[in-house]
């Protein structure tokens, strides 16, 4: 009786100590997360906050006064506003799935090859991430010039058109413009992360679905598709968040136009808030534009769950 009474006390005692260090690493824990959750709280909550509590109100230079949904009902009723967002979604619903699809063939290609070209073609492909915004439109602007540019030399050259176009300075062309420059700087993340998704996939079960007589697209879909759907899912929602987001394109080389066909809903927050000063106003927009980003993300995640099930 004495030695189990003594087992039970050690093993009380042991129970207590174990809660003792857990809860000594959870308070470890948090102490190495409270740098990041300060700088998360600080910059990202609170002015998700403060701008949700602007857009109740006539904020500009002169004036702070309650206005309530007088900014949400005025976004209604304003034509450029919906241009903007029209143009957004567009944006969004072209260059997410291109920039996906593409990457993912690219992917597909080059994983296979020897390490040294492989590592040739993802620093190939990344260039265009690491080199400065500005640098890259400057280019872009150079080649869609409608007196010295490239595009145009090439493309009369091999008798595509008879004259000059004015890329961006035609409502025709403008948009599709912006959409393949944001596709160009787009591609580079999505590729380094398929190209690694798949480089992880279970080869003994690709092999063994080829020996049972598998096809090529029956391995992808069956086998490799569900391995690589958490980074597919990562990228459909960090392309369609910097695809709402296209900003620095529209700013440096159309600033929305020509008519308002290439602008967009956070060029339009940023005309309204620092040029018109229209603060109260754009932060309502912005409201709207997380709303809209928030809906998109469920989506994309329901239905990623629904394929996974």
């Amino acid at each position: 009786m004495k030695g189990a009474f003594l087992m039970t006390k050690a093993a009380k005692g042991g129970t207590a100590l174990s809660r003792a260090n857990q809860r000594r690493e959870n308070i470890a824990g948090y102490l190495f997360m409270l740098p990041s959750l300060l700088f998360f709280v600080g910059f990202v909550i609170f002015p998700m906050g403060l701008c949700l509590f602007n857009s109740f109100f006539n904020y500009t230079m002169t004036d702070f006064s309650f206005v309530g949904l007088a900014n949400y009902k005025e976004l209604i009723a304003d034509p450029i506003f919906r241009t903007a967002l029209v143009n957004t979604i567009v944006i969004v619903l072209v260059s997410v799935p291109v920039t996906c699809v593409f990457s993912l063939w690219v992917a597909s290609v080059i994983y296979k090859m020897h390490d040294r070209y492989t590592s040739l073609f993802r620093c190939i492909f990344y260039l265009p991430v690491v080199t400065g915004s500005v640098a890259v439109t400057v280019v872009w602007k150079w080649m869609f010039s409608p007196y010295t540019g490239i595009l145009n030399y090439v493309f009369r050259s091999l008798g595509l058109i008879s004259k000059n176009i004015n890329w961006l300075g035609s409502p025709d062309y403008a948009l599709g413009c912006i959409i393949l420059i944001l596709l160009t700087t787009s591609v580079g993340q999505p590729i380094v992360l398929y190209v690694s998704a798949l480089s992880n996939v279970d080869h003994s079960l690709v092999e063994a679905a080829e020996v049972d007589g598998a096809t090529n697209l029956q391995v992808f879909w069956k086998i490799k598709w569900p391995q690589i759907m958490p980074t597919t899912l990562y990228i459909l929602v960090i392309t369609t968040i910097n695809s709402f987001q296209c900003f620095a394109l529209i700013q440096l080389l159309t600033s929305g136009g020509p008519n308002n066909s290439t602008q967009t809903i956070m060029y339009y927050i940023y005309y309204n808030a620092f040029k018109l000063s229209r603060y109260g106003y754009g932060s309502a927009m912005g409201v709207i534009l997380a709303a809209i980003i928030a809906v998109f993300s469920a989506m994309q995640f329901k239905l990623a769950k629904s394929d996974n099930g």
